[in-house]
């Protein structure tokens, strides 16, 4: 993450002034451990990285206020389980990798020439159908090294 967590921590501090939420240390752990990993994150892989600093019912409050709040933005895979990361205001615009063997989940930064490309892709498909794209994002699903 190429922006500082002082200033991270600022910006997402005034968001949740803007609905009425406390900047909690429970809610900067989250996002320090968010902003710190190669992908998004479950609740479980959370609470195990994050350790019994926070109690599993308060990582839970804090992942519902994060993303009420537009700080966090989740992601459901295919059995449904919920996996959380910074919302794209804050880290960024990328696309993920999934693994279809183990569930993990990579952010992907594609050069700018693919995003460009990738752009004009998105919008010539919503021209057929009389769409107007604002944003996309899309996952690309596979096997990663470790299970290979």
């Amino acid at each position: 993450m190429s922006m500082t967590t002082t200033s991270l921590d600022r910006k997402i501090d005034t968001r949740l002034k803007e609905h009425d939420a406390r900047y909690t240390r429970g809610r900067r752990l989250v996002v320090t451990t968010l902003a710190g990993s190669d992908g998004p994150k479950s609740a479980g892989e959370l609470h195990a990285d994050i350790g019994s600093t926070i109690p599993l019912s308060s990582l839970y409050r804090s992942l519902a206020v994060l993303e009420e709040s537009g700080v966090l933005v989740p992601h459901f895979t295919k059995l449904g389980v919920a996996r959380y990361e910074l919302a794209e205001w804050l880290q960024g615009h990328h696309h993920h990798l999934v693994c279809l063997h183990c569930g993990a989940v990579e952010d992907l930064a594609l050069p700018q020439s693919y995003e460009e490309r990738v752009r004009e892709l998105v919008e010539e498909i919503g021209s057929t159908v009389s769409f107007t794209p604002v944003n996309h994002a899309f996952e690309i699903e596979g096997i990663c090294s470790r299970c290979a």
